[in-house]
């Protein structure tokens, strides 16, 4: 049906709402078999990429020129690294440090979130390890002791990574305790439930498949609406001094 021009989507100086309504497709260099939506790049303000990678049959998501993030929605991803091959299910991840030549297929129609980023290099910690696991083995713990909002870190709390990766679940009615303002800038992709996002000076109703590009002190808040858990993965820069992670 046609939406006589109308679209939830949006874009503010200091963030961006994408609905799949407004979804584009198109392949990235080396892919095969296999499209990208891109959610946010440096073009749109942002100091990294991600993008939802759809892999028809024999799809290739093709070599990585930074340092990559990869969760898994939909389907199975095979991922080869390190002379080791992993299977990747439903909310199967992994990281692989810049640098580090891999491949990732998909034997049959999947879906992944992925996410690049030139890593930000600190002279007094190593280089990040390669990380493969799954959401279902990270154990889960409440923010700010608030038990129906319930977060899981993927990466490791260590200085070496430059960015972290976690999802946050929301009880239905369970809210963040107070309007966030800070200097990293956060990836967002809606994966269950939905509910009322503050961005800025604006409020927007979100729901799963929705993506959310927050600027550095964008003012951001989000409480879950329905009768379903709300849930999200979402990205952060974090570990490095604002004077030097963002100068790479």
């Amino acid at each position: 049906m046609h939406t006589l021009g109308q679209t939830r989507s949006r874009r503010r100086p200091d963030h961006v709402l994408l609905t799949p309504d407004t979804f584009v497709r198109a392949p990235l260099p080396g892919m095969k078999r296999c499209t990208a939506i891109i959610h946010a790049a440096p073009a749109l303000g942002a100091a990294f990429s991600e993008y939802t990678a759809e892999f028809q049959g024999g799809g290739e998501l093709g070599a990585a020129h930074h340092q990559r993030f990869l969760y898994v929605l939909e389907g199975t991803i095979t991922l080869e690294a390190d002379s080791k091959t992993a299977s990747l299910g439903p909310r199967g991840y992994a990281f692989l440090p810049e640098g580090l030549s891999h491949r990732i297929t998909a034997a049959r129609d999947s879906r992944a979130v992925v996410i690049e980023k030139a890593y930000s290099r600190d002279q007094s910690v190593g280089m990040p390890d390669v990380v493969v696991s799954s959401e279902d083995n990270v154990a889960s713990r409440p923010l700010e002791e608030d038990t129906d909002l319930q977060v899981r870190c993927l990466l490791p709390e260590e200085p070496s990574f430059d960015f972290a990766v976690n999802t946050m679940i929301y009880q239905p009615g369970a809210a963040l305790g107070m309007v966030e303002m800070h200097v990293m800038e956060h990836g967002l992709v809606m994966l269950e439930g939905g509910g009322i996002y503050r961005l800025g000076d604006s409020w927007y109703g979100v729901k799963a498949g929705d993506f959310i590009w927050m600027a550095p002190w964008c003012p951001q808040w989000f409480g879950a609406i329905g009768k379903a858990p709300a849930k999200y993965l979402i990205y952060k820069d974090w570990n490095r001094h604002p004077l030097s992670a963002r100068a790479q």
